[in-house]
């Protein structure tokens, strides 16, 4: 690791978040003597954010622990348009009314990793289509639009990849790398910011912002990048095969978010803990080497953890006591998803109705591989009904994903 002096580059460094800084010798000086407010832009596309969100959010937390200041940017402005990085289709436009709720239902979800208030490292979420929104067309093209070249700019990943394999890209989209540049200049000249983090896969759109701020203010500020968050099998970080693992329990409840984490491979647990929970480093040391069978109790450690900075403790609490039933006893436990059922079900639409399946397809390709069982007995008739009843059913799929039937 290099010898960083800051409290917050050492914190960053020894818990995996580094991939790149624009100037790690400035940077680490400028957070060893004051406080630096940084900031990381999300945009409202959903009333959630998910786990693959989370490396972004949790570095802002380790922001706030070193005695620096986080600043939420919610992306009013820019979710209109539309980043297209890693994108190969064009984003659907939402309304106004609907970006504005994403916006407050996504708060609620910051709320529990970060303090917010009037302090000098309080947090503070700020919404960018309140400047965004008042500058003028013409305005736009004549500040801030003669410091980007058309020939730059077909060299960044957002627009090449997209090009390279023939994928429409409208000029609206175009424009995004523009706006996210200015949000940088505008956050340091209105609110000194002085870095800008986020995933690797916005280094372009962060040196943008920092040559902005210079050309226009002359002022100095850097950008740090986290690197690509993978699971050990190559899979992207926040999907599993239901859909996202979203953070708010409104869109996924929270026995389902505590065994994401139960899930984690044996060769990802070590680092999960770094990034993902506050749990010191020398826990982390003595639970990732745990070999074998035992591995499993740093993986309910993590579980554990990190349910708990999401969701609560008795959130996570409950979650555990669940999966102990269901897994140790064979009880139903009363954390488990719930879907409820009006008249008599099919085992297909069950596996469908708990997301433990994305399709019938698919619910019929587990029901003809064994994996489908419900009350522990296998189901082999693809037409199998569940008879309602006064009690739950629980229905399984695989080894690891429980639910209930429940008739009202």
């Amino acid at each position: 690791m290099t010898a960083y002096t800051s409290d917050l580059l050492r914190l960053l460094d020894a818990r995996g978040y580094i991939h790149q800084t624009t100037d790690a010798t400035a940077l680490d000086a400028l957070a060893s003597k004051e406080i630096v407010p940084a900031y990381i832009g999300f945009d409202a596309t959903a009333p959630s954010l998910h786990v693959g969100n989370l490396v972004s959010i949790m570095l802002l937390r380790r922001l706030q622990q070193a005695g620096h200041k986080p600043v939420v940017v919610m992306g009013g402005g820019t979710t209109r348009i539309g980043d297209p990085t890693g994108k190969d289709e064009v984003r659907k436009m939402l309304t106004d009314e609907t970006i504005e709720s994403n916006i407050t239902s996504i708060r609620t979800g910051f709320e529990r990793f970060l303090t917010f208030g009037d302090g000098p490292t309080d947090a503070a979420m700020v919404n960018n289509h309140d400047w965004l929104g008042q500058l003028g067309y013409i305005e736009l093209l004549q500040q801030v639009g003669t410091h980007f070249t058309i020939n730059r700019m077909l060299t960044f990943d957002s627009v090449k990849l997209r090009l390279d394999r023939e994928q429409p890209m409208t000029f609206l989209e175009f424009n995004y790398m523009i706006l996210q540049g200015y949000d940088f200049r505008h956050l340091s000249k209105i609110m000194g910011v002085r870095l800008q983090m986020g995933g690797s896969d916005q280094w372009g759109n962060i040196i943008n912002g920092i040559e902005l701020a210079r050309r226009m203010d002359g002022a100095e500020v850097f950008g740090l990048t986290t690197p690509l968050i993978t699971k050990a099998d190559g899979s992207k970080m926040g999907k599993s095969v239901s859909g996202a693992i979203w953070l708010n329990r409104e869109q996924l409840p929270d026995y389902d978010y505590w065994q994401f984490w139960r899930n984690t491979d044996d060769r990802d647990v070590g680092r999960f803990l770094r990034l993902f929970t506050d749990l010191p480093m020398d826990e982390i040391g003595r639970l990732e080497a745990l070999d074998g069978s035992e591995i499993n109790a740093a993986k309910i450690a993590l579980a554990n953890a990190a349910t708990e900075l999401c969701r609560g403790a008795d959130a996570a609490a409950l979650a555990a006591e669940t999966a102990r039933k269901t897994f140790e006893e064979g009880a139903s436990g009363e954390d488990l998803p719930t879907f409820d059922a009006s008249s008599d079900i099919s085992v297909i639409d069950a596996l469908v109705a708990l997301n433990f399946v994305a399709s019938k397809k698919e619910a019929r390709r587990m029901i003809q591989g064994g994996g489908a069982r419900v009350e522990g007995d296998a189901v082999t008739d693809e037409d199998a009904m569940i008879a309602q009843q006064a009690t739950p059913v629980k229905i399984s799929a695989g080894k690891k994903k429980h639910g209930l039937i429940q008739f009202i």
